[in-house]
């Protein structure tokens, strides 16, 4: 895979991650800055690393699932692996201003 196409497959993949809405908020967990990287390797494989707003966050049991489910989807992906981190932890300025202006945060 080219560098072009390698580029244009973690651009679908995070388009897809963007169909993830956080179930508290009305912001997808892309935007929400939950998702850390995005990679995809030679044989498409995409490797998410993303974190939850805290260790003991409700939804920590599905909303990884629902990360892999949207992106195992694609036909552009051959496989997926979601990798959750508490490090570096979640704070509210991984969110982008836009996304705090939206939430009423700023």
């Amino acid at each position: 895979m080219t560098s072009i196409e390698r580029s244009i497959v973690e651009a679908e993949v995070i388009e897809a991650i963007r169909t993830v809405f956080d179930p508290e908020l009305p912001v997808n967990v892309y935007d929400l800055g939950l998702i850390y990287d995005v990679t995809v390797n030679d044989e498409r494989k995409a490797h998410v690393l993303m974190t939850l707003t805290s260790p003991a966050c409700p939804v920590a049991e599905i909303l990884p699932g629902q990360v892999e489910e949207a992106v195992r989807t694609m036909a552009s992906v051959s496989d997926v692996e979601v990798e959750l981190t508490w490090d570096p932890p979640f704070t509210i300025d991984r969110i982008p201003d836009e996304v705090k202006l939206e939430l009423g945060l700023l």
